[in-house]
């Protein structure tokens, strides 16, 4: 199963709706969401902790499944296919960059990039890792583990890992939120500079990350709003 190149847009969510049971009672999360992530773009999700941005990600990776609601990737809806059917399209098609990392520390950067290309038994693998350890300014830390490494250096290796194999759509959930602003900034310009050739969907609270985004939505008591359309 893959993509195929479209116009916008590539992601569209329709009636979104989940809740969670918290002890005896059931938090709503998402109400009846519906919006176009254009195709290209670098999407930026602003909300408060707690806000459902996370979820709203999960649901959209195919992560977790909506109560109500479908999500569709380039047509292909991902609450109508089967688990397996969500794990391949995940695997070959969506790159995601988590708040900590999630770098596997008993492998070097360059082994814990190798991964998705090894997964998906792709050609080339090295020479397309060593060309994105480059992009990422990381190609003399290859060799280092990742306790070794800072933790902008850290997120720069999960970008790596998460864009490697070239995916249409890169899922970003709050990459800053542990970082100092010098490598917050880069680790913005970092995934902007994807849009064109991926479509970027970032989740973050800061309104200064919005500044570098194509479009800006703001989640809110569980629904999804265009920014501008709120000024």
């Amino acid at each position: 199963m893959s993509i195929a190149s479209q116009k916008s847009p590539l992601v569209s969510v329709f009636g979104l709706s989940k809740s969670f049971q918290e002890g005896g009672s059931k938090r709503d999360v998402l109400m009846d969401l519906s919006a176009d992530f254009a195709a290209g773009a670098f999407h930026v999700v602003l909300g408060r902790s707690g806000s459902g941005k996370s979820t709203l990600l999960n649901l959209i990776a195919g992560i977790e499944l909506p109560d109500r609601g479908t999500v569709s990737i380039a047509g292909e809806v991902m609450n109508e296919i089967s688990e397996k059917d969500r794990t391949l399209l995940r695997r070959r098609n969506i790159g995601f960059v988590f708040q900590f990392f999630s770098l596997i520390p008993s492998l070097t950067i360059e082994e814990n990039v190798l991964l998705p290309l090894e997964l998906l038994k792709l050609d080339k693998k090295e020479q397309r890792v060593r060309e994105i350890l480059e992009r990422m300014g990381l190609e003399d830390r290859r060799s280092s583990f990742p306790s070794l490494l800072s933790g902008g250096e850290q997120q720069r290796v999960a970008i790596a890992r998460a864009v490697v194999h070239r995916p249409q759509l890169v899922l970003a959930d709050e990459p800053t939120g542990n970082l100092d602003d010098s490598n917050a900034s880069q680790i913005i310009r970092l995934l902007s500079e994807l849009r064109g050739n991926s479509t970027v969907i970032m989740a973050t609270h800061s309104r200064e990350v919005a500044s570098m985004a194509d479009f800006k939505w703001v989640l809110k008591s569980g629904k999804l709003e265009s920014l501008e359309s709120m000024q």
